[in-house]
């Protein structure tokens, strides 16, 4: 009787140790945002529509705000962004205003919320945009 007694104490201290470690690794582990779908860029009020294309990361404007802008609609700005980490896709980003391309940086930051950014040698300037569809 107290042999059993000594396996049920053993086997319920593991027990509560294994769910105890699974608690305390909970915020650690990392969640997956999905990128697809429509994003507004806070600065100029574009709508762009980020898609899968061949397992790459590819997006193009597809609404603007300012009616000078309306020629913009259509261009595709990422062209085969390559996922570089958890909510993270790299590649080059298209400048619709002048026409330069640069290394962009697409994060997620959560459900509602992506990053993107684009860089010139070490210097990256960009900014959050919100989820629109």
């Amino acid at each position: 009787m107290r042999r059993v007694m000594t396996i049920s104490c053993i086997s319920l201290l593991t027990r509560s140790a294994a769910v105890t470690l699974f608690v305390i690794a909970l915020p650690g582990i990392a969640l997956a945002f999905d990128p697809y779908g429509t994003w507004m860029r806070p600065s100029t009020g574009t709508q762009v529509s980020f898609y899968d294309c061949g397992g790459k990361l590819c997006a193009k404007i597809v609404a603007v705000r300012d009616e000078r802008r309306k020629s913009k609609i259509g261009t595709v700005i990422i062209t085969g962004a390559i996922k570089s980490a958890d909510n993270q896709w790299k590649g080059d980003l298209l400048n619709a205003d002048d026409g330069k391309i640069y290394t962009g940086v697409v994060t997620m930051q959560g459900p509602d919320a992506l990053n993107l950014k684009g860089c010139v040698a070490f210097i990256c300037q960009g900014e959050t945009w919100t989820k629109v569809k």
